[in-house]
């Protein structure tokens, strides 16, 4: 509630400049009206003081889309964390707010700290959970071969975005349905700015990862020499990336990176069920580099279905929609 009543008070403050000018206003009133919206944000702050002991203590903003995202979120379901998610649409954040997904908010007591980037957020968790779930949180050990590996999936993970972006950009109505615009965790208003916001989001996107048949070309170079990494390690029969009898976070970044080609059954727990890319639905080429990579990477991709089957095919919606 306090953050929609700061949207509102945002958008008073846009509108002063162009009330002051309508109207024809005096100093005097405009002064006065700049005095109202400090006493109106002061009233706010009072507010959110005040009303702090019933906001949630974890939130995750998310799109619900999103493999970074998943990737958190799968930890914190893992951990049997309760929090609530905050879906927002496509790149509105990125755009309009300068800011990714996922971010994670906790709330202590009065005060809110916010951690941005996957990575990030894992340290957190780990840190913030050893204590007192112990052998429940070792999985997110941040040993050196774990970082350094997690650290290439999550290159991996950027050139899945240009993958995606390359082949479903130039189709509208695929790429608001995977932006949200079809999904009822994401709040209407933002909805309702996809559509006439597309032709700037998606010169956004094309800005940001470089969209060409080069990049493309080198991204799928990138991605396959991921997946070969991982074919090739799984090979002598392992149960997990790294070896080893438990599984641990760096599986997990890699099924839900992975999981943006693939749309295993589970992705995200359910919550992208609204926005998924169905393979009937992707464009053809689309179609034929997943094909091939289910082909020429076998163990890698059976991998990513089987934990999704064993880890995520139970999780239900966890949180509430913001």
């Amino acid at each position: 509630m306090v953050n929609k009543r700061r949207l509102v008070h945002t958008a008073f403050l846009l509108a002063v400049p162009i009330i002051v000018a309508g109207f024809g206003l005096s100093v005097i009133s405009a002064i006065g009206l700049v005095l109202l919206a400090l006493a109106w944000r002061w009233a706010l702050a009072a507010s959110g003081i005040a009303a702090g002991a019933a906001a949630p203590a974890v939130v995750l903003e998310t799109i619900s889309l999103s493999h970074f995202v998943e990737k958190v979120r799968w930890c914190l379901d893992r951990l049997d964390i309760a929090y609530t998610e905050q879906h927002h649409a496509g790149v509105l954040g990125a755009v309009f707010k300068g800011r990714s997904v996922p971010v994670l908010k906790i709330r202590t007591g009065i005060v809110y700290s916010t951690i941005g980037n996957s990575p990030e957020i894992l340290r957190y968790l780990y840190g913030r959970y050893l204590v007192t779930q112990g052998d429940k949180a070792a999985f997110l050990e941040p040993t050196d071969v774990r970082l350094e590996l997690e650290e290439r999936i999550d290159r991996y993970g950027v050139n899945l975005q240009v993958w995606v972006y390359y082949h479903i950009l130039m189709d509208r109505e695929l790429t608001l349905h995977a932006w949200g615009a079809d999904s009822p965790f994401v709040p209407w208003w933002q909805r309702q700015q996809l559509r006439p916001l597309f032709p700037l989001l998606a010169f956004f996107v094309r800005r940001t990862f470089s969209l060409s048949d080069e990049h493309y070309a080198k991204a799928v170079h990138h991605i396959e020499k991921m997946l070969a990494d991982i074919d090739l390690r799984l090979a002598d029969g392992r149960k997990f990336i790294l070896g080893g009898n438990e599984l641990d976070y760096v599986d997990i970044a890699f099924a839900a990176i992975s999981g943006i080609w693939l749309q295993p059954d589970g992705y995200a727990g359910g919550k992208a069920d609204a926005c998924r890319i169905a393979r009937n639905r992707a464009p053809a080429p689309m179609r034929a580099d997943i094909e091939r990579w289910i082909e020429d990477y076998p163990k890698a991709s059976a991998f990513i279905a089987e934990l999704y089957a064993n880890e995520r095919g139970q999780v239900t919606e966890t949180g509430a929609a913001g």
